[in-house]
């Protein structure tokens, strides 16, 4: 058998206790007698050396069970301390117990002098090898360059952090001072290193000990406090890094491998966004889902956090199978038991789509499918409104007339009172997902229009849709041999006829309103509205990084632009919670703090990087894009808010307008989408009277 380094210490720690024990006793009686061998009566010495023997195994074997032989000494702390002591104190009481019954009671001091060296032999011995690791360690550091460490934070996490850069050898950092806001901390010293004072003298001792980077080490503090210690901190041009959160501590992770570079969200200011988890476990549980653009970032987040709530079956629908594949293999890595489907397709394709619902039935669509870059939707406008607003119309109705329980569209910011296409497409999404929870409430699924040509096609001298989607014709019906007999276009005559009855009967005009009625039936359809998403695909951000990593120069189209920001885990958050909450026609909105000015966050990402801005890496201002606006809204003026049972959620009332006349216009839209129209532009301005377009009108 290999015999383990460990073993060969634990029996030379054996002989040396042994060896400990022995002379402990003796020198207690020696002691006592004034260190006169020959002034020690015979008796004493008697009962000592017939009774030394029983001691010594039954002390040994109590060590051995009390693992004092297994320890990691070099790591040894107040623990180990604690436990050598009180089993060294015990040995001693066995020892003074049994010597006196069975053998002869002994001097006072014998026993009290006889405990006291033998638990300083004892444990001193161990613990003498931690501490001269450590010098050694300290000298081996000053012969090669480390970085210096300032840690943020005099708590538990601080220490723990500042024991492992201690007893490290891999890892070149020294600590050298510690910051605190508790006054009653400063002068004081932790594991050696002195806690300096509070956040306002972070600078000034950043110069004073020479510090290289800065660790953040208080998971607990408020959104708000770390942001204003960050800013600070940001200043002295140092590295930061900082600890996830406190659950760190609960899982007993306060190591500096945790620390991690402080993002820019860590200077945002605001408290993370908490949801009903549990309410939202409930709803999601056993029920199949449909994510369309499960690929992208935040179709990707929704489906990490869906598949968390124990789903019956998740479907991930998208039309990029690069992205479609990313997310498939990670959730099937970490979730091996999960009914996942992963497709591929288009929210444009209305064969498509019917397909994926006839198939798989889902309860809960999220609808994260769309085109979302404004500069390059303003040089293509159609296509925002196809993939955007016709995309949604057709999913839309898939879920409504499949049976779907509820509907929830991913929307922005930008489609309040919108100066550009994209966000033009988005309000016009929620006017779809308005209209369609109106018909829902009212049952009138016949006034809705049958949108699903790419071009018009005569068969048999009749006008028909082109047969790539939807099977509705105008006019007479197609033979079968030409399109294709099916459900859909005896459902699409159906509905045709009932659409003719129910004008001649002139029904009620249909409201838009969100009406709370648990007795509902039907798809309900809510909109969630939020900001920019940090690290989201195409978001500022990772440009930023990228051309800091580069060397510059960092691109900001003008110094006053701002914007609203919230993390990606944030807003599926919100977008589960809808879910969870809707009760049909809702506008959800996220309070998203205070805007903050992309111009900040650049100068904030360089300070970060431990660059100075306009020095190492140069700012440049190229102007506002086409489409582009200053500053973005959360909500129109008009639509107003009402509160939640989540103080971070909020409610968008339902602004009216004439669904009837709506989706005619809807219609005439998809129509021109499909046929290029220049004039698109135009006509969303006719129908989204909050739409402005500003900037220079790209060339089609």
């Amino acid at each position: 058998m290999k015999l383990h380094h460990w073993k060969v210490i634990a029996v030379g720690l054996m002989l040396y206790d042994i060896a400990a024990m022995t002379f402990s006793y003796f020198f207690g009686l020696w002691l006592r007698f004034d260190f006169q061998y020959t002034n020690i009566p015979v008796e004493y010495l008697s009962a000592y050396a017939r009774f030394l023997p029983w001691y010594l195994v039954i002390a040994v074997v109590f060590f051995w069970f009390m693992r004092m032989y297994r320890g990691i000494w070099r790591f040894a702390g107040l623990f180990e301390f604690l436990r050598y002591g009180i089993s060294s104190l015990a040995a001693s009481a066995v020892h003074a117990i049994l010597i006196t019954l069975v053998f002869q009671r002994m001097p006072f001091s014998y026993y009290i002098v006889g405990a006291v060296i033998q638990f300083i032999l004892l444990v001193g011995i161990r613990f003498s090898y931690r501490f001269f690791t450590e010098i050694f360690h300290k000298k081996n550091t000053e012969a090669y360059e480390t970085q210096r460490v300032m840690i943020i934070g005099a708590g538990a996490a601080g220490r723990n952090v500042i024991r492992e850069l201690q007893q490290s050898e891999k890892m070149k950092c020294t600590p050298c001072c510690i910051i605190d806001d508790n006054s009653n901390k400063w002068g004081r010293f932790i594991d050696g290193i002195p806690v300096v004072g509070g956040r306002n003298s972070i600078q000034t001792n950043a110069k004073k000990y020479n510090v290289d980077q800065i660790y953040f080490c208080i998971p607990t503090i408020p959104a708000k406090e770390k942001k204003e210690i960050l800013d600070i901190c940001k200043e002295t041009g140092c590295g930061l890094k900082s600890l996830p959160g406190i659950y760190q501590l609960a899982n007993d992770e306060v190591l500096v491998s945790r620390l991690k570079p402080v993002a820019v969200e860590d200077l945002l200011g605001r408290e993370p966004i908490k949801v009903d988890m549990e309410g939202i476990f409930q709803y999601i549980k056993g029920k199949t889902i449909l994510v369309t653009g499960g690929g992208g970032s935040i179709g990707s987040e929704l489906c990490r956090q869906i598949v968390g709530h124990d789903p019956k079956q998740l479907i991930i629908f998208d039309i990029y199978e690069n992205n479609a594949y990313a997310i498939e293999q990670e959730l099937k890595r970490n979730y091996p038991e999960l009914n996942l489907a992963v497709l591929i397709g288009s929210v444009r394709d209305s064969r498509r789509i019917n397909q994926v619902f006839e198939l798989y039935r889902p309860d809960i669509v999220y609808h994260a499918a769309a085109h979302k870059h404004v500069p390059l939707m303003e040089y293509s406008p159609n296509e925002a409104i196809k993939n955007n607003v016709i995309g949604t119309y057709k999913t839309a109705y898939a879920a409504l007339t499949h049976g779907t329980q509820r509907f929830v569209l991913i929307s922005t910011d930008k489609a309040v009172n919108p100066t550009n296409i994209m966000g033009a497409s988005k309000r016009l999404c929620e006017m779809v997902i308005q209209s369609m929870d109106a018909v829902s409430k009212s049952g009138r699924i016949d006034i809705l229009p049958f949108i699903h040509a790419h071009k018009d096609k005569v068969i048999d001298g009749q006008k028909a849709y082109d047969p790539v989607d939807h099977m509705a014709v105008e006019g007479t019906a197609v033979s079968d041999k030409a399109v294709g007999h099916n459900a859909a276009e005896e459902k699409a005559t159906e509905n045709k006829a009932t659409k003719e009855k129910a004008t001649e009967a002139k029904p009620e005009k249909i409201k838009i309103e969100s009406v709370k009625n648990k007795e509902r039936t039907g798809t309900q359809f809510v909109a969630v509205r939020f900001g920019n998403v940090l690290g989201s695909n195409g978001s500022v951000i990772p440009l930023f990084q990228k051309q800091i990593a580069e060397g510059g120069p960092v691109t900001v189209t003008h110094p006053e632009i701002t914007r609203f920001f919230m993390t990606i885990p944030e807003a599926v958050s919100l977008v589960l919670q809808a879910g969870t909450n809707a009760w049909g026609g809702e506008i959800f909105v996220l309070d998203m703090g205070e805007p903050v000015k992309i111009d900040t966050l650049a100068r904030n990402l360089i300070k970060l990087s431990g660059l100075k801005p306009d020095e190492d890496i140069e700012i440049r201002y190229t102007g506002l894009r086409p489409g582009e606006k200053l500053y973005e809204e959360k909500l129109m003026a008009e639509e107003g808010i009402k509160k939640t049972d989540n103080e971070l959620i909020y409610i968008g009332k339902p602004i009216p307008f004439e669904v009837e006349k709506f989706l005619h216009q809807l219609e005439e839209l998809a129509k021109a989408s499909y046929e290029n129209s220049p004039d698109i532009v135009e006509m969303v301005e006719e129908i989204v009277t909050t739409f402005h377009p500003v900037g220079e009108k790209p060339e089609e």
